[in-house]
């Protein structure tokens, strides 16, 4: 399975980079997984297109007026995804104001981390973890028992 994760803005805190970086690595042990800043939501939307090429994606957004899974939840998407579609998923965080109606229209998901409101670069690093503690769940892994 691919999978490209993109956010908005470069990062500004060293901290957040380091995770980021980390997670992106424990999840290249389960999916061929893609970390990528992109400048703004247009340049989002064309990495998400239907008809960009060579590759298109399913766009799955990170927004709170998004539907909530639980981590066993997300896991089952994942892992029922490639028998529905076979386009790599491109999951978007965006910049600190959120996404415009026109993105969330664009998007095959819109995806809530929580009711809590999240610095988007922390929300970055909770999606990882989980997108990683999904791929854990479904090869059975004992990370996600352990928390």
């Amino acid at each position: 399975m691919k999978v490209k994760i993109a956010w908005i803005g470069k990062t500004k805190d060293a901290a957040i980079q380091s995770l980021t970086d980390e997670y992106l690595k424990r999840l290249s042990r389960y999916a061929e997984v893609e970390g990528v800043t992109v400048k703004d939501e247009t340049a989002l939307l064309k990495l998400g297109a239907r008809d960009a090429r060579p590759t298109r994606h399913t766009l799955v957004l990170l927004d709170g007026r998004g539907k909530q899974f639980s981590s066993e939840e997300l896991a089952k998407f994942l892992g029922d995804y490639p028998n529905r579609n076979p386009l790599p998923l491109l999951f978007a965080v965006g910049a600190a104001d959120g996404f415009t109606d026109q993105a969330r229209e664009a998007a095959a998901l819109v995806l809530s981390l929580g009711k809590m409101t999240l610095a988007h670069e922390l929300a970055r690093v909770v999606l990882l973890e989980q997108l990683y503690r999904a791929f854990s769940i479904l090869k059975g892994h004992p990370y996600h028992l352990g928390h």
